[in-house]
């Protein structure tokens, strides 16, 4: 277990570093490139609900793919920091006008209403942020298990359990294309996803 948290460790430092390296003109070409890949997805095109994500870290820039879901009616959710359950997320409605203060990790979220918060079967698609992916749909994330623990309840889609088309949100990561691995190493509190979507590519599991 310790080396394989070492080689998880490591890979995150070297993928982190390779992303924070993209140059703004090539962040921004792969911001407007991942709204056409999505446009071009039936399955994640036609979503009424989504949650995405705000970018930090050199992580792929969603931001022209909120504006994108917004102009087809679309309504878009962000995560925030659960108030009371330590490590896990809630979603709250994201407007142009939502009022936003920066979370205890330094990042930005929409804050706390209640009259905006969305439960999770009430979404189409969870994008999440990550690392790095490998071809089998493993998620890297930063560390923390915040979209892991938030995904375990979704974790029997990926067996094709679900009962219905909308029991659960897909979980589809989002990531530069130099993001990806060839084999991540496994841990066994980690949730596949069921897609990731670069600027170029497209995989659905």
């Amino acid at each position: 277990m310790r080396e394989a948290q070492l080689s998880r460790q490591q890979l995150r430092q070297q993928v982190r570093l390779t992303r924070r390296q993209l140059t703004s003109t090539e962040q921004t070409q792969a911001a407007v490139q991942l709204v056409s890949q999505v446009a071009n997805i039936p399955q994640l095109a036609q979503a009424k609900a989504v949650a995405l994500y705000l970018a930090n870290d050199g992580e792929l820039d969603p931001w022209p793919l909120i504006n994108w879901y917004w102009s087809q009616g679309c309504h878009v959710y962000l995560p925030v920091l659960h108030p009371f359950c330590q490590g896990h997320l809630l979603f709250l409605r994201y407007q142009p006008d939502t009022l936003m203060h920066t979370n205890a990790l330094g990042i930005l979220e929409p804050k706390l209403d209640i009259r905006l918060l969305a439960p999770k079967n009430a979404l189409d698609i969870i994008y999440t942020p990550l690392v790095a992916f490998d071809v089998q749909g493993n998620r890297l994330g930063m560390g923390g298990g915040f979209y892991d623990r938030t995904l375990c309840q979704n974790a029997d889609t990926h067996s094709g359990q679900h009962s219905s088309q909308h029991s659960s949100p897909r979980a589809v990561g989002l990531a530069h294309d130099c993001q990806q691995v060839a084999a991540l190493p496994i841990a066994s509190w980690d949730v596949p996803l069921v897609g990731v979507v670069t600027p170029t590519q497209y995989f659905f599991w």
